[in-house]
């Protein structure tokens, strides 16, 4: 799957988690909980890169997030899940003092969650360990160093080129260390290897196979030397299947355990021995006297992790079993009891310890400081607050390269991390949830998954909404209506309240458009100038009345958003632009009546339109008069003319001689709404009069009578009840005397038929 899949696949494990949320056993099942099906998709993602050859940073970023899952699911339901009680190594120990020893180990662990714990994540490393590498197979044991030694007794040079004289496998380390034959050599370096690398992976059947193979049953008795005394016959602890019954008087391990350690510590500290043969004997027995041998293999720092936790859990069991006395089988002594300062102490140890790891040096493979490796260490010390504080901290800080697949991965395992503790009811810090949850959002987002930003925006709880806004925000005119419609739908899907999402994205999109267009204030706009496109800034504040106007829920705010973007446009002359936001509007804006200010507002700004386009189609039918027209075409448009001069003269003067928009113009203190509205009336008060005067004026010679309704108007204008002649007092708009200069000419063209009375048109004389 590609990476956009990848996101998709993620958030369609977060739906099914979210869906069996409080069912915890579900969640944190080992087989189909939240963590393996995480797991499982980067399993695949590796799979698929690996055919694609793809970067190796890549498939190794996407293999520790699969490990970092695989601890999660190891170590979180003992800590989500109250375990069944059972019995102390000491009640065992009282009831049956023959109890075997695997019996008490298993005890040991349960009586403390650190240590059962810490196993667990032993048994995790195992696990993800690489798997070891096989020699090649051999036809006998130490062939070559057998030919020689045989050739030796054959001629008499039993010391023949410095091999070994006998073939015990003690015989390298005899009489000055002498060597095996080469191959011999070699083959046994790359069996020591095999062992220690099955060793670290857990596989102890293996490298009991893996000796049997090489005719070495010494050495496969050795490793299986580690395995704890168990003999079910007689112990106390319950039995899982009854079918085993029959298996019950078979014991197995090793009833001499403790000296067999001791052996080992001792091989591991010999320097005799070969590196090798130390390294292995120091594995199978962990021990801070043999710790320097085991780091000294540590390549990665999974294996020092490994090394760290084998030896205190192997430290951990044997002081407990010996401070018990360890029953009969190892017993030295009576028990002594383990108190819980001791128990605290013992525990403040281990987190030093461990904590040492976060900054070791590393030969292979990704630091100790990579953002996983630091991840699983706070993980295992159960600091998942620090670890979520940190990594939102660098986030915060821009510590990392936003343009790198490692950072789109780590978004996306912090954001599922954040949320599937939340699932289980481990608390997360709610700030730095809210910025890794932001941050998983913008990389949805650049990654064009719009569709599955509402699940994630859902899980920001009080910040939901105002977050998943600011997404639908960031489409800016990406996306077309239909795509907006689905974006706010998908809010309502996970659980958001929509309309509060489309009324804070409205809110937020036009904040965003007059942070970019300049305020309407200064000289007044021409009018008369040839419209220009719409900028970006204005066609962005235009289509943000579409999210409130989806719903009917929604319309009180797209009526007010409505009359504030109608504000900017009337104000800054863009007519337009108005115009073609009253077509995006539903028709159940206007049936609005509350409050009354604001549904007065918004019906004198439709008052104002109609008069407009009643305007602009007498200015249409005046031009479509042609000379030579037929009569009855002529009779039909000059009818048509005449009712569209009739509706502009009755309109407009119902505009005049009402208090639209505002009265009181000459008071113009006030707030910004007041001062914008009375800009508004300043730039198309005196721009309607005019055009009717001319419209009236220059029809004159087919409808007389407008001559005289022209001059009428005058009274309109002067009359100090309406205070018309207070819009024309802005400098930088239509001037008064420009409209008594066009007065006068309609005087003089009531002279055009003779005479000498001016009045004669207002009179009824002109005809």
């Amino acid at each position: 799957m590609s990476e956009r899949e990848l996101f998709v696949a993620s958030a369609d494990v977060l739906s099914l988690a979210q869906g069996m949320k409080d069912d915890l056993p579900g969640l944190l099942d080992p087989e189909h909980g939240f963590a393996p099906r995480m797991r499982r998709l980067c399993r695949d993602q590796i799979q698929e890169l690996e055919d694609q050859n793809a970067p190796a940073e890549d498939i190794e970023i996407l293999h520790l997030e699969e490990n970092t899952w695989s601890l999660l699911q190891a170590v979180l339901p003992a800590r989500k899940t109250e375990p069944p009680p059972t019995p102390s190594a000491r009640e065992l120990l009282a009831t049956n003092p023959y109890t075997p020893p695997s019996t008490l180990a298993q005890a040991v662990m349960n009586s403390s969650p650190l240590l059962q714990e810490l196993v667990v994540v032993r048994e995790w490393l195992q696990d993800t360990a690489p798997s070891p590498p096989h020699p090649e197979a051999t036809t006998g044991y130490w062939k070559f160093t057998k030919h020689n030694v045989l050739q030796g007794m054959r001629s008499g040079n039993s010391y023949r080129d410095g091999l070994v004289k006998e073939l015990d496998p003690d015989a390298p380390n005899r009489d000055g260390g002498r060597a095996l034959a080469s191959d011999d050599a070699s083959y046994e370096k790359s069996l020591l290897q095999a062992l220690y690398g099955c060793v670290r992976a857990g596989r102890l059947e293996e490298a009991v196979e893996l000796c049997r193979r090489a005719h070495q049953p010494w050495r496969a008795s050795s490793i299986l030397g580690s395995r704890l005394f168990s003999w079910p016959a007689i112990s106390t602890e319950p039995r899982e299947d009854d079918a085993m019954i029959e298996d019950d008087e078979s014991w197995s391990g090793n009833r001499n355990r403790k000296l067999w350690k001791k052996t080992c510590v001792h091989a591991a500290l010999n320097n005799t021995l070969s590196d090798q043969e130390r390294l292995l004997y120091a594995a199978l027995a962990p021990s801070p006297l043999a710790a320097t041998i085991l780091k000294s293999a540590c390549r990665t720092w999974e294996d020092h992790l490994w090394v760290q936790v084998s030896i205190i859990c192997e430290e951990k069991e044997s002081l407990e079993l010996g401070r018990m006395g360890a029953g009969f089988w190892e017993g030295e002594g009576e028990p002594v009891a383990t108190s819980e300062q001791e128990q605290e102490e013992w525990e403040n140890e281990v987190f030093e310890s461990l904590s040492t790891l976060k900054d070791v040096a590393v030969v292979e493979g990704p630091s100790a400081e990579h953002a996983f490796h630091h991840s699983q260490l706070h993980i295992i010390l159960n600091r998942t607050d620090s670890l979520l504080n940190g990594f939102a901290g660098g986030l915060s800080d821009e510590q990392f390269n936003k343009d790198t697949f490692e950072y789109s991965q780590l978004c996306r395992f912090f954001a599922h991390f954040c949320l599937f503790l939340q699932m289980i009811d481990i608390p997360t810090p709610p700030l730095a949830t809210q910025v890794i949850l932001e941050a998983y959002l913008q990389v949805l987002a650049d990654a064009e998954q719009r569709q599955l930003i509402a699940m994630y925006a859902g899980a920001l709880g009080d910040n939901a909404i105002e977050r998943y806004a600011a997404f639908l925000v960031s489409l800016q005119l990406s996306a077309d209506i239909s795509e907006r419609r689905l974006a706010l739908t998908q809010a309502n899907e996970h659980g958001l309240d929509m309309h509060r999402v489309a009324i804070v994205a409205a809110e937020r999109t036009i904040g965003t458009a007059f942070e970019h267009l300049p305020e309407p204030k200064g000289p007044l706009p021409s009018i008369i100038a040839l419209p220009q496109p719409l900028g970006e800034a204005e066609l962005f504040l235009l289509r943000s009345i579409e999210w409130t106007t989806f719903s009917e829920e929604t319309y009180q705010t797209a009526l007010e958003q409505t009359n504030v973007i109608l504000r900017y446009f009337l104000g800054v002359g863009r007519v337009q632009a108005a115009l073609s936001l009253l077509d995006m509007l539903p028709s159940g804006l206007a049936n609005i009546s509350e409050p009354e200010e604001r549904a007065t507002e918004y019906l004198h700004y439709r008052q104002f339109f109609v008069i407009w386009e009643t305007l602009e189609r007498v200015v249409e039918q005046h031009g479509q008069h042609v000379p030579g027209m037929g009569k009855d075409e002529k009779t039909q448009w000059l009818s048509q003319y005449r009712t569209s001069i009739d509706q502009a003269f009755e309109q407009v003067t119902k505009l005049l001689t009402t208090e639209w928009l505002v009265s009181d113009v000459e008071q113009v203190s006030g707030d910004r709404r007041r001062r914008d509205l009375i800009r508004i009336r300043q730039i198309f008060i005196p721009e309607i009069i005019i055009r009717l005067h001319f419209t009236l004026v220059n029809s004159r010679q087919w409808i007389p009578e407008n001559l005289k309704r022209a001059l009428e108007l005058v009274n309109i204008i002067a009359d100090s009840r309406y205070k018309l002649y207070e819009d024309f007092v802005n400098a930088d708009g239509r001037r008064l005397g420009e409209y008594l200069g066009a007065v006068r000419e309609a005087f003089v063209a009531g002279l055009e038929k003779g005479g000498s009375d001016p009045f004669r048109p207002i009179t009824g004389g002109y005809q």
